[in-house]
């Protein structure tokens, strides 16, 4: 069977409709890419070492990719996943696309199977489709080009045409990668840290305790001083904004502002460290936290961005084997309106602050996010993630926000990716389906075409440079 790429994918089966798509999509096909939210790790552009193997690449690391294999009964070992203990071998990187290509149809319909298909036929000119008979063929084909240097990440970084991408980062990191980055004349991507503090401020947090000390250790204040934990934390975001970053990324069971006064704040933090809170207490002082942090970011420029609604790790038995990022993250109902509220009081019209709620249960969209957005200043609305980064949810997205907030109060699209090689094809399937949106919404009279062509070029370019502040 052939793998075939239609140049009108995901555009609107009226044919009206799909030619004022496919011209609103031409407009943007080629720009260049801003990715403000990201996970690739900035030490692979530094070494600029080639990929080891199309197993390690497509399906050890990516979980949306190796979630759907486990849940037909494949072991995670079969997949290059090593378990802690060691005690089963594990499957060579041959034997692990072999048995991805024995069940490529389970990704038939999927937003994976469809940036895999749009990666296997750019980057890498396959027509045919991955099955048992092909695939050792294809795993072939794919290291044979991972080892010339047009395969290399800075090579595909230029190919790729991004502008600019953003890293997640620990808060005690030296950012040595991204200095020496933009310190490289043969380098001229821009690659940007992001201020990630989740396991420095929830005392519920594995070694909570031991980072507090580091951070005190590197303030030179007394690990036990809630005032020296505040000025180290702010110290930090200002190490990462003098080395160039734009954001400060917090990733939240559910989202909770909590305005404690100094010295209630300082009462739970001494009880923490004696690991004295109960569960609601340790929610508290993280609440009070988030709130601190929006007022940093007041201070110092950051952009809040806010991703809640997980339930990490749901599977005890896997994590305790495989360990966390091996697909059994799950999302869960979350609320914005009242459990923000006091970030909001305080903060939510400041001319200097941008806070970009996301969310992965989409009936918060168009019930809280996009109300909150149409009033609040400094509220954006992040795109679909994870979960709903796919085609038909990023549509029901559209539809949930647009009446309510416009396109101008959302943060264009945001990749939120690991998987470095599927950035391109991310991004092109967001220009398509705001393409298909905004067509829609010219063939039904309910916009001017000239005003479509204004916003699909400002989707692309003009909004995430504002959020981000790039």
């Amino acid at each position: 069977m052939t793998l075939t790429l239609d140049s009108d994918r995901l555009f609107p089966a009226d044919p009206a409709t799909r030619t004022v798509a496919r011209a609103l999509y031409q407009r943007v096909a080629d720009a260049p890419i801003i990715s403000p939210h990201g996970h690739v790790d900035p030490l692979l552009l530094l070494g600029n070492e080639p990929f080891g193997d199309p197993a390690e690449l497509f399906i050890r690391f990516d979980h949306y990719v190796s979630r759907l294999m486990h849940a037909a009964g494949v072991k995670l070992t079969e997949l290059g996943i090593p378990s802690r203990t060691g005690g089963e071998p594990v499957a060579t990187p041959r034997e692990v696309w072999r048995t991805f290509c024995a069940h490529w149809h389970l990704y038939a319909g999927t937003a994976s199977g469809y940036w895999l298909r749009h990666e296997f036929a750019t980057l890498f000119d396959i027509d045919v489709q991955p099955s048992e008979d092909t695939a050792d063929a294809l795993f072939d084909l794919i290291q044979a080009k991972l080892a010339t240097d047009e395969f290399r990440p800075r090579a595909l970084f230029a190919r790729f045409n991004i502008e600019v991408m953003a890293t997640t980062d620990d808060p005690m990191d030296d950012l040595a990668a991204h200095r020496a980055l933009a310190a490289d004349p043969s380098f001229t991507g821009r690659v940007l840290p992001t201020f990630r503090p989740d396991a420095y401020l929830n005392p519920a947090a594995p070694g909570w305790a031991e980072r507090v000390a580091a951070l005190a250790a590197w303030n030179g204040s007394d690990t036990s001083s809630y005032a020296g934990y505040i000025e180290a934390l702010a110290g930090r975001r200002r190490f990462f904004v003098e080395n160039g970053a734009v954001s400060a990324d917090h990733g939240v069971l559910q989202p909770l502002a909590v305005d404690l006064a100094p010295a209630e704040a300082a009462e739970l933090f001494g009880r923490a460290l004696a690991g004295e809170l109960t569960a609601a207490e340790s929610r508290v002082f993280a609440g009070h936290m988030l709130l601190e942090m929006a007022r940093m970011s007041v201070e110092d420029g950051l952009v809040m961005t806010v991703h809640p609604g997980v339930f990490r790790n749901h599977s005890s038995a896997t994590f305790d084997e495989f360990g966390p990022d091996t697909g059994h993250d799950i999302p869960v109902t979350t609320t914005y309106v009242e459990a923000m509220r006091p970030l909001l009081e305080k903060y939510g019209n400041n001319p200097d602050f941008h806070l970009v709620l996301f969310s992965v249960d989409e009936t918060v969209y168009s019930r809280e996010i996009a109300p909150l957005a149409g009033f609040y200043s400094s509220v954006y609305i992040g795109a679909p993630w994870w979960f709903l980064d796919a085609p038909d949810a990023v549509l029901r997205f559209r539809a949930a926000v647009t009446e309510t907030a416009g396109f101008y109060r959302s943060s264009g699209f945001i990749d939120d990716t690991r998987a470095f090689l599927s950035i391109p094809a991310r991004h092109d399937m967001s220009r398509r389906l705001d393409a298909a949106f905004l067509a829609r919404l010219v063939c039904e009279g309910r916009i001017d075409l000239d005003a479509a062509e204004r916003i699909i070029v400002d989707l692309v370019d003009a909004l995430p440079r504002k959020v981000f502040k790039l």
